[in-house]
């Protein structure tokens, strides 16, 4: 264990960052020092609205790699910059959190492995919905055995509009709508990572995916891949399925993205429902066990769709200072990329994608 507060070097100031920079701003063991940014102006910015104006700003990704009070990167650059950015944090000496999803292929994915497996430090690709407080109650529940054995998990992601929502800046849409920046839709591949690991999460990994992937037009012109199916086998004789759905006129309550997330796990001996992410329809339990004929409900939680990137960050900084794995690791983002990409495949072949048992498809 170390008693040295982390330095952290921020690479990409765009929207999300806010969410990344809270718990590194209050969290005593590490601090921001550098920020990276093609657009200074707006690390600038940042800088300033998180309280670290000493901090170095650069639009120079080498310049902030070579300063020795980096110790770690969060990476937060669009999808096709992930590998070479993360290989060059690795090979200066930092630990590393990765925005998800980590690679735009299976063959990037692997080169990431092989560097992060030669590194002494921690690499975690960033994922927060398995660290969202109402997944993590409902995990605790199927530890504890409340449903008996899960067999199916189905997951619904809903955007709509929202009168409350943040800005997206419009060059954050425009790269997620061109698939050689991006790798895959907006719903289905980018924000769907988030779907995919929550399936993961609680199922294991798939044996075969299948997919319908759609196409319409949002009320801000942008193309989404939506409406949507993806349904999954896992080993076990268990199944899944993932039901992307726009609806232009729905009201969403957030803070943050238009959209509503919902879960629902079966099992042997009951049922749990997660309700919200990252916004909600309404004002439904946070979770809810059905078990032996009697609902209960769960509200002593906290729902805030930055609770998870809190907690997400937080476990990593106790990893890098105390010890331990980080969630993702580099080899379980592979599988969750794995997922994704299979459910991209299977709708443009128009047949369902099978996995080896080496890791691969076929």
């Amino acid at each position: 264990m170390t008693s040295k507060r982390l330095g952290v070097g921020i690479i990409g100031t765009g929207r999300i960052s806010d969410l990344h920079a809270i718990e590194y701003c209050n969290n005593p063991k590490a601090r921001i020092v550098a920020l990276c940014d093609r657009n200074i102006s707006i690390a600038r910015d940042r800088a300033v609205a998180w309280g670290v104006e000493d901090a170095f700003v650069t639009d120079d990704i080498d310049a902030l790699l070579a300063r020795n009070d980096v110790d770690m990167v969060e990476i937060l650059l669009p999808h096709h910059l992930h590998l070479r950015a993360a290989l060059k944090a690795i090979e200066a000496g930092k630990a590393v959190s990765l925005q998800k999803p980590m690679c735009l292929s299976i063959e990037e994915a692997d080169t990431l492995v092989a560097a992060a497996e030669t590194s002494s430090r921690p690499f975690k690709v960033f994922e927060n919905f398995i660290f969202f407080p109402p997944v993590l109650k409902a995990r605790k529940l199927v530890d504890e055995g409340a449903i008996g054995t899960p067999l199916s998990i189905r997951i619904k992601s809903n955007s709509g509009r929202s009168a409350t929502a943040w800005t997206v800046p419009k060059d954050a849409n425009a790269w997620r709508q061109e698939k050689a920046r991006s790798g895959g839709g907006p719903l289905v591949f980018d924000d769907g990572h988030h779907k995919f690991a929550l399936a993961w999460h609680f199922m294991g990994n798939p044996e075969a995916v299948h997919a319908f992937i759609g196409q319409t037009r949002s009320a801000s012109g942008s193309i989404l891949d939506a409406p949507s199916m993806i349904s999954f086998t896992f080993p076990g004789n268990r199944i899944g399925n993932l039901e992307i759905v726009y609806s232009p006129e729905l009201e969403i309550i957030t803070r943050h993205y238009a959209q509503d997330d919902r879960v629902e796990i079966t099992g042997t001996k009951g049922v749990i429902w997660i309700n919200c992410g990252h916004g909600r329809i309404g004002d439904p339990p946070p979770v809810a066990l059905y078990r032996d004929g009697v609902m209960t409900t769960y509200h002593d939680m906290a729902t805030g769709w930055e609770e998870s990137f809190i907690l997400s960050t937080r476990h990593y900084i106790d990893v890098l200072t105390e010890g331990g794995d980080p969630s993702l690791t580099v080899s379980e983002a592979r599988e969750v990329l794995r997922f994704a990409l299979a459910a991209e495949e299977s709708a443009r072949l128009g047949k369902t994608i099978e996995f080896t048992t080496a890791g691969g498809a076929r």
